[in-house]
């Protein structure tokens, strides 16, 4: 539960009434995208305002009556996904930055300059997106916005997503280590386990990822991984 020190307003206008209830601001914004959020963990207080700055509640018999229902955390919940949170500057500022990284890394391991097959840095990423004046929305995902500025990069820089399908043999002394070091690259695909208790299997993962997968393959198995970019 956040505190309220640090909690904002989430209001909804409705019926000719406002309804407020005090929210974390991240995690408000996850549910509002329709995020998987627990609402404990969004919550100030599980008491509905009509002014939260006067510590105005509002009536059990009206909510009722406009949210066809008197459980308070029923009618937070469709307060922030109906109405608006109100953010400070400083907080909007901070979390369109911490968006914006999250773009950046997003494009960063996903894309490749195709002139030379390797990965744009994180400022070429950063300075491309000053250029097309991209505008980062705080009420999307990333996944929601990054084909829209990909297409505002490609003018300014040669750029591309695509993934790399590689086979992969590990000797049978690292294989017990190296599902966990395999799993966040991506889902393994026709893998078979070799009568010297080689594990062998094919991966797909972003392209720009291939270059921190084989460094990590290489540290696990002390060089004896094989690979290959089929």
């Amino acid at each position: 539960m956040v505190s309220l020190e640090e909690a904002v307003i989430a209001r909804l206008s409705t019926h000719g009434s406002t309804f407020e209830v005090l929210v974390d601001p991240v995690l408000a914004l996850d549910l509002k995208r329709g995020g998987d959020v627990d609402i404990s963990k969004v919550l100030a207080a599980e008491t509905i305002f009509k002014d939260s700055k006067k510590g105005d509640k509002a009536s059990e018999e009206h909510m009722a009556e406009v949210f066809e229902t008197d459980d308070p955390v029923e009618i937070a919940i469709k307060i922030i996904k109906k109405g608006e949170i109100q953010l400070t500057t400083q907080q909007r500022r901070q979390m369109l930055d911490d968006k914006r990284k999250q773009i950046v890394n997003h494009i960063v391991r996903n894309g490749i300059n195709p002139q030379s097959g390797s990965p744009h840095p994180p400022s070429r990423i950063e300075k491309a997106m000053d250029e097309a004046r991209v505008q980062i929305d705080l009420g999307k995902t990333v996944e929601e916005q990054v084909t829209k500025i990909l297409k505002a990069l490609k003018p300014i820089i040669p750029i591309r997503f695509e993934e790399k399908s590689i086979a992969v043999k590990i000797p049978g002394q690292f294989a017990a280590k190296a599902f966990s070091v395999v799993k966040p690259y991506g889902d393994v695909k026709k893998e078979e386990w070799l009568s010297d208790g080689s594990w062998a299997f094919l991966i797909d993962i972003p392209a720009g990822m291939a270059e921190e997968f084989f460094n990590d393959l290489n540290a696990l198995t002390k060089g004896e991984v094989e690979t290959k970019i089929m």
